[in-house]
């Protein structure tokens, strides 16, 4: 059997967003596929080191900022790189000075491993561009949907979920975080000229109020010299300007964090789900929306277009008039809506759990034969 250590713990933040999903969802039926194709994976916390006869450690969490990645000698080292858009809008995800010497030894420790496992063909090329990784040691590795709860586990809960959170009887669904690739600001100024109500689920959009509030945001001499000129961070003003959206209009509701059951129903009582983002690596939600039979508002980016295929109505996400008309499409056609549905079941024949791992237990044995 070749022994796999999968380094868990990766740093506070991610617990309840996508790379948590993502591990949570994988490694089981990493474990269960593993044993019967002659791998023995075992899960350690990220601070402790791998046994001796481990013949794979499998970082799945990379950090371009923070020293987290500490490839160990003697054996074969993976490593998951999920997306770079850090780097992609370096302008609204300053590093600062001691990011800048932890991204140089991150990029460093990366070029030691023997493998990197990602997401999408366009993560492998911003890899490639950015990290200064060759393509041939880069595997293609896509996800699966990240809250697959059947319809049948959902029957006579939609009602009570649907009163809990006081939901409208038709609205636009948005999952994840509002991070400025995230593009939410669009997406709002979408919503009131398309007069369809906006539910946002994620704990990051209930957090808007307090991180603008925090008047004082020094992580370096750059923080610093902002504060004594009376700058925002980055970050922080563009928090403001999206709260300053939303505050605009009464059809924006912030849900926060829900369970994994509710979520899904809540899926499955949206009119129509949108994903508005400048720039993705993938788009879990979008793979949950079609789980959930919901048809699906994309921005026309490559890793959204890469995944949802023909299954999205496409929208410029640069034009909020272009995602209202676009939203406003979808809820008032029928027969437009039912065919996204049906190409949204059709889509997800592409992505499970079980193909995730069946293709990293390749690249395993690929790593581990030195090939």
């Amino acid at each position: 059997m070749l022994r796999v250590a999968y380094v868990i713990g990766e740093p506070k933040g991610h617990a309840v967003r996508g790379i948590d999903v993502y591990n949570k969802n994988l490694l089981p039926e990493l474990q269960k596929l593993g044993k019967k194709r002659g791998f023995s994976i075992e899960s350690i916390t990220h601070h402790l080191p791998a046994q001796t006869g481990d013949a794979i450690i499998h970082w799945p969490y990379f950090d371009f900022f923070f020293d987290t990645l500490k490839p160990a000698s003697g054996v074969k080292n993976v490593v998951t790189v999920y997306d770079c858009i850090p780097l992609i809008y370096s302008k609204h995800y300053p590093a600062g000075f001691r990011g800048m010497i932890n991204f140089r030894q991150q990029k460093n420790a990366l070029k030691k491993a023997d493998a990197v496992i990602t997401i999408s063909e366009t993560s492998k090329k911003d890899i490639v561009r950015f990290l200064d990784v060759p393509a041939e040691k880069i595997h293609v590795v896509y996800a699966g949907p990240g809250n697959p709860t059947s319809h049948k586990v959902l029957r006579g809960k939609q009602d009570g979920i649907k009163k809990k959170y006081d939901l409208p009887e038709k609205f636009i669904l948005y999952v994840g975080d509002v991070n400025y690739n995230k593009n939410i600001v669009n997406l709002v100024k979408a919503i009131k000229i398309a007069k369809i109500p906006l539910v946002i689920v994620g704990k990051h959009a209930t957090m808007l109020e307090d991180s603008v509030n925090y008047e004082v945001h020094l992580e370096g001499p750059r923080d610093m010299v902002r504060w004594f000129m009376g700058k925002l961070h980055p970050e922080i003003s563009h928090y403001k300007k999206l709260l300053n959206e939303i505050g605009s209009t009464k059809l924006i509701r912030r849900l926060g964090f829900v369970e994994a059951d509710e979520l899904s129903a809540i899926y499955s009582l949206a009119s129509a789900y949108c994903q508005p983002s400048f720039y993705e690596g993938f788009g879990m939600g979008v793979l949950e929306a079609f789980t959930a039979g919901v048809p699906v508002v994309d921005a026309r980016t490559q890793a959204l277009v890469e995944i949802a295929g023909d299954a999205a109505r496409y929208v410029n996400p640069r034009d909020y008039k272009d995602i209202a008309k676009g939203l406003i499409k979808v809820i008032s056609d029928d027969k437009l809506r039912k065919e996204l549905v049906l190409k949204g079941k059709k889509r997800l024949k592409f992505f499970s759990w079980i193909k995730t791992a069946k293709l990293i237990l390749d690249a395993y044995r690929e790593v581990a034969s030195g090939q």
